[in-house]
């Protein structure tokens, strides 16, 4: 993690790196709020539907066009590009950085996909948006690990977000319980926020959640289902043996003595990941 952090690290604070004669730095957001579906394993709702880095590029291409066709010459920009979004998200008046660390906009809340675009086109600065946290701390209270470990500060290698979806190995024994029923991201620092109040569904049909069977049948998965559940989606990325260990730690915290029998087979499987993580699961659900 600390090493990818640190690769670019030039370009992530000088955007002048991506287009060299840019003139301007464009921030867009992309809403996407909405209710979860009631079911076992919470699922980030950013990840509910498609992926989004599938969703953002036809849209930038419209406003490149559109930039193009004024002289502008562009460099699109998402988060998978060597920029630092949210500092600059808030200079571009999208927002402020909360004391979450996430981006948190006064009218959309923090369920925002940020994405760039740099031009060579002169535009007029909009004006940054001023902190608005006051004394409130209820995202450092929410947090189920204590991730966040003072206001503006995030260890995330506490962070549920990254324990299930960029932590490769095994998960550490002291951070499973407090990984509860989440099998893939975390929202808790993000629904507290009081300025969700005035949050609004997304008008995006490609984040609408995905139908998904329950977690026990999902731990009879081989790679092929996997592959075809999930191709196009942001939890794709993980592969099967990521997500079935996700899924084992989630039924050690909530599942019953029905759900023992899979995981009893899944302590068999040929990815030691699962194994270990179906294991303890089992062991969990029979001290209950």
């Amino acid at each position: 993690m600390k090493s990818w952090l640190g690769r670019d690290v030039e370009s992530r604070v000088t955007p002048l790196h991506l287009l060299p004669e840019a003139k301007s730095l464009i921030v867009l957001g992309l809403n996407y709020h909405q209710e979860p579906p009631l079911r076992r394993g919470r699922i980030a709702r950013y990840a509910l539907g498609k992926d989004y880095h599938d969703l953002i590029p036809p849209k930038l291409e419209l406003l490149d066009a559109w930039l193009k066709e004024r002289g502008g010459v562009q460099r699109r920009a998402l988060d998978t590009s060597a920029l630092l979004e949210k500092p600059a998200a808030v200079k571009a008046g999208l927002g402020w950085t909360g004391k979450s660390t996430m981006l948190i906009h006064p009218r959309l809340g923090t369920w925002l996909f940020l994405a760039e675009l740099l031009t060579t086109l002169e535009l007029e600065p909009d004006t940054p948006v001023r902190d608005h946290c006051g004394a409130c701390t209820r995202c450092l209270e929410a947090c189920p690990t204590r991730a966040i470990t003072a206001p503006y500060q995030l260890d995330a290698s506490r962070c549920i977000a990254y324990l299930t979806i960029e932590h490769k190995g095994s998960i550490p024994q002291e951070f499973r319980e407090a990984i509860g029923d989440r099998v893939y991201g975390c929202d808790d620092c993000l629904t507290v926020c009081p300025w969700n109040r005035w949050a609004v569904e997304t008008r995006e049909a490609g984040l609408a959640a995905l139908p998904r069977p329950d977690l026990r049948e999902m731990l009879e998965w081989d790679d092929a289902r996997f592959r075809s559940e999930f191709r196009g989606t942001p939890v794709f990325r993980l592969k099967r043996g990521r997500w079935l260990r996700n899924v084992c730690v989630v039924l050690g915290n909530i599942g019953t003595v029905l759900d023992l029998p899979a995981l009893e087979r899944a302590a068999a499987d040929a990815d030691p990941l699962v194994a270990e993580h179906a294991r303890w699961a089992c062991d969990r659900i029979r001290a209950r």
